[in-house]
C-alpha cells in the first residue's frame, strides 16, 4: 500500500506503542527511518525469541522500516540524528518518539533546526513519569474487572492501551501534518500512555458507573458484561464461546438450543423480560444453568454444524498453535498474510495492514531490517553526507551498518 508514499517519519523508540505507530506508518507506504544506539536498543532481543535467539518482537513492529545505529551518547551521534529529524522536504520533519531527552532530543530543541517540524512524543503518565500496559492496567483497576469472578486480580496479556497509544500516534502526527499543509506550521504533539487508558475507559462508561454507583466493576469470568455472553464446556471437553448481545443473538440461541420453554418459566418466575440485554446480565447465572446440560451432550463439532447454520455469533477456545492449525484466517487464505522466509529464524505468517484502500493494491509485508541495516543509505540521501564523512563516521565507531565489516574485512 502506498497511500502514504513520499512521506518521511523519523522514529526514535522502545516498547509496543510507538514502533507500532511507525510499523502502522510505514505499511501505509511511509519511508520511516528508526534509529537506535550502537549494539540496539531496549527492543533489540526483546522477547519473545526464536530459537536461534533473534527477536520475533523487533522483527514483527520493525516491518518495513529502515535502521541506522548511531552513538546516541557522543556529540557527533546526536548532531547526526538531529541532521536526520530535521532533514529538509515538504514531506519530512516528522519525527514520533517515547525516548523524549530534554536539551537535544526534544521538540523544543529540535524545531530551533527546522520551524516546521512536527514532533509526536508519548510519555508514560502526564508527569513525566515512567509507564507500561502492566502499570497502567493495575494503577486503572482493570484487572479487577478481569478473571474468575473470585481470585486475584488478573493482568490481561493483551497490552491494549499500548496498541491503542499506538494508532492515537498515527492519528496525531497525520492531523498535525494536515494542519502544516494548510498552515506550514509546525507542530509539538504529547499525550501519555495513561492518559490515553484513562480517556478510553472514560468513554466506555467505566468512570462513570463507578462514580455514579459507588461500585466497580465486577470480575465476572468469561461472561459478556451487560448482556449475555458465557463460555461452555461441551461434551468433548472442547469450549465455546457465545454471545447473545442482541436480540436477534439471544433468540437464536434459544432457538437453537431449543431452551424456549425453559426461558419462558425463568422469566415468569423472576417476573423479567428476557429481551432486555440489562436482564440476561442479571439473571446470567441461571440462564447458563439451562444452556449448560445442551452444550454438556454435544460434540464441538455438532455445536459448531447448529450454531452456523442458525447465524450465531460464537467461538471455540484455542490455543495460538491450535489456531494456526486451524483457522484460515491466521494463514494465506487470507490475503493479508504472506508465508515468508526469515534468514536464520525460519518460515512463518507475516501480516501486512490490514486496512485496504480501493485505489492501492494490497502490497507484501516488507521484512524488519537487521540492525543498522540502512546507516550508509540514510547518511548519504538524508543526512546528505559525502562518501568521505561516511567513511570518516565508520571508522571512528560513531555509527555501525549490519554486514558492512565483514565486506570490508573480505575486501
Amino acid at each position: 500500500m502506498t497511500i502514504l508514499k513520499g512521506m518521511r517519519v523519523v522514529e526514535g523508540s522502545a516498547f509496543v506503542a510507538v514502533p507500532l505507530a511507525g510499523m502502522t506508518l510505514a505499511q501505509m507506504g511511509a519511508e520511516v527511518i528508526r534509529f537506535d544506539r550502537l549494539g540496539g536498543g531496549l527492543d533489540a532481543k526483546r522477547w519473545p525469541v526464536a530459537p536461534d535467539g533473534q527477536s520475533l518482537f523487533w522483527a514483527g513492529l520493525n516491518k518495513g522500516k529502515k535502521s541506522i545505529a548511531i552513538d546516541m551518547k557522543s556529540p557527533e551521534g546526536r548532531e547526526l540524528i538531529t541532521r536526520i529529524i530535521t532533514a529538509p522536504g515538504d514531506d519530512a520533519g516528522l519525527f514520533i518518539t517515547n525516548l523524549r531527552v530534554r536539551g537535544w532530543m526534544d521538540h523544543e530543541t529540535l524545531s530551533k533546526e527546522r520551524e516546521d517540524l512536527i514532533t509526536v512524543t508519548l510519555t508514560g503518565d502526564r508527569h513525566g513519569r515512567p509507564q507500561v500496559d502492566y502499570t497502567v492496567n493495575p494503577s486503572l483497576g482493570i484487572p479487577h474487572m478481569t478473571g474468575p469472578e473470585s481470585g486475584d486480580p488478573v493482568a490481561h496479556a493483551l497490552p491494549a492501551w499500548d496498541i491503542a497509544a499506538g494508532n492515537m500516534v498515527v492519528s496525531a502526527l497525520l492531523a498535525a501534518e494536515r494542519h502544516r499543509l494548510r498552515t506550514g506550521r509546525g507542530q509539538d504533539v504529547e499525550f501519555s500512555l495513561k492518559d490515553a487508558a484513562a480517556a478510553t475507559i472514560g468513554h466506555l462508561g467505566m468512570i462513570a458507573e463507578a462514580t455514579l454507583t459507588g461500585t466497580s466493576r465486577p470480575r465476572a469470568g468469561n461472561a459478556l458484561y451487560g448482556a449475555y455472553g458465557q463460555d461452555f464446556v461441551c461434551g468433548d471437553g472442547q469450549r465455546v464461546m457465545v454471545i447473545g448481545l442482541t436480540e436477534r443473538q439471544w433468540r437464536g440461541i434459544v432457538k437453537a438450543t431449543d431452551s424456549a420453554e425453559a426461558m419462558d418459566l425463568l422469566a415468569s418466575a423472576t417476573a423479567s423480560d428476557l429481551s432486555d440485554e440489562g436482564t440476561r446480565w442479571r439473571l446470567r447465572h441461571q440462564i447458563t444453568a439451562i444452556l449448560a446440560p445442551w452444550f454438556a451432550v454435544r460434540t464441538l463439532a455438532q455445536v459448531a454444524q447448529v450454531f452456523d447454520e442458525s447465524g450465531l455469533t460464537w467461538a471455540p477456545f484455542r490455543s495460538l498453535s491450535e489456531a494456526l492449525r486451524e483457522d484460515p484466517d491466521l494463514s494465506e487464505d487470507n490475503p493479508m498474510f504472506t508465508s515468508m522466509l526469515h534468514p536464520g529464524v525460519g518460515r512463518y505468517p507475516v501480516p501486512s495492514s490490514p486496512v485496504t484502500y480501493s485505489d492501492f493494491a494490497r502490497e507484501l509485508p516488507g521484512q524488519a531490517p537487521a540492525l543498522g541495516a540502512h546507516t550508509e543509505e540514510i547518511l548519504s540521501d538524508v543526512a546528505r553526507l559525502d562518501d568521505t564523512e561516511i567513511a570518516r563516521l565508520f571508522d571512528t565507531g560513531v555509527v555501525t551498518q549490519a554486514g558492512r565489516e565483514d565486506a570490508r574485512d573480505a575486501a
